[in-house]
């Protein structure tokens, strides 16, 4: 059976010289339009970012529809106050003065985290997929975690920070990594098991409450699904909806997989995958966090195509994701190439609305 799926899309608000801004609320308070069920924008931790999520929706060409109404709601509330929507993991140009989280729980991150956050404007891609239950999540977590790197390493669009080339394909990525409780998940018997794990980072005064983990797979807090969230936020909706394939038919592999009996493998290299897709993207070499060896990034992408394939099929979206990926430079590499023309070129190009944003 197909699982349901929804993404949840993070941006920046930027003024005319590309500089974040912070005006998540007017912005929101002009987001009035007809939406589709179930979609909701809403703010993030930073005044300077908002956040638009799907609702529930069974295939790609639904998805697909409501990303791109979300983005251009996002785009229409925003040019209403002279400000611009922009996809990407970090600010490009430059960023505005830090001011306090409004917000109550994110004031208490600002509180526990202090300049790790204040100044943390970092946006991502999250893909959450549906499940039965929360030890079927936990189950499917283990199963998921050796393909994160890979899904990093196709996703990466931040390699620029506050007009700085970090050398970096995801910068986004090393900024989360420096909080408690980041990275690869641990691998967990069951959902109870997973509780004591956050419960002691809680207990240990590292995270604010149970629902903040920084982990790039999980069981939703709130929502009967798994959350997959290593990737930066999407250029494009191609981008975003390329990413959403094949975490659904990561998921999908995974309870197929469990219908079999076959165990999940506690990943190994966990912080050198990651940290390698970070680095290069598919631009150069990748770390298997099974096998622990190094290999080159397209080697790991092909192998996680050759895992989810059935799924792929089974969905109607091999021959979707291969014209995807066919012919296909990441989103960084499209910063770069764009930045040979000066950062302005980029920020045009990343601005939500345009006929680019497809």
């Amino acid at each position: 059976m197909t699982s349901t799926l929804g993404v949840e899309e993070e941006f920046l608000l930027i003024d005319h010289d590309g500089i974040t801004t912070p005006l998540a609320a007017e912005v929101l308070a002009r987001c009035v339009g007809p939406l589709p069920a179930g979609m909701v924008v809403q703010r993030e931790l930073r005044d300077t970012q908002v956040e638009v999520a799907t609702g529930i929706c069974t295939d790609m060409s639904e998805l697909r529809a409501q990303l791109a109404v979300g983005r251009q709601a996002l785009a229409v509330a925003a040019a209403d106050l002279d400000v611009r929507v922009l996809a990407s993991g970090t600010p490009v140009v430059g960023s505005a003065a830090p001011r306090p989280a409004m917000a109550p729980r994110f004031a208490q991150v600002d509180e526990l985290f202090a300049a790790l956050a204040v100044d943390y404007e970092a946006c991502g891609c999250h893909v959450h997929v549906g499940v039965p239950d929360k030890d079927t999540a936990v189950a499917v977590v283990n199963h998921v975690a050796r393909w994160l790197p890979a899904l990093l390493a196709l996703s990466v669009n931040s390699p620029f920070h506050n007009g700085h080339d970090t050398g970096y394909e995801s910068w986004r990525v090393v900024q989360q990594s420096r909080f408690p409780g980041g990275g690869i998940p641990p691998w967990c018997a069951d959902f109870s098991r997973w509780q004591q794990e956050v419960a002691q980072l809680v207990d240990c005064g590292v995270l604010v409450d149970e629902r903040q983990t920084f982990w790039y797979a999980r069981p939703s807090p709130h929502l009967p699904t798994v959350e997959l969230r290593i990737a930066d936020t999407a250029a494009t909706v191609d981008d975003a909806v390329l990413q959403a394939s094949l975490c659904r038919a990561l998921v999908d592999t995974a309870l197929a997989d469990l219908d079999h009996g076959t165990e999940a493998v506690p990943v190994q290299t966990a912080a050198a995958a990651v940290w390698t897709a970070s680095r290069y993207g598919m631009d150069g070499p990748a770390v298997d966090p099974l096998l622990g060896k190094q290999m080159p990034a397209t080697v790991m992408v092909m192998g996680l195509l050759d895992h989810v394939r059935h799924a792929l099929e089974e969905n109607d979206e091999l021959a979707e994701v291969r014209r995807l990926l066919t012919d296909r430079c990441t989103a960084a590499t499209r910063q770069r190439l764009l930045a040979a023309a000066g950062l302005d070129s980029v920020v045009r190009q990343l601005s939500l609305g345009g006929s680019h944003d497809r």
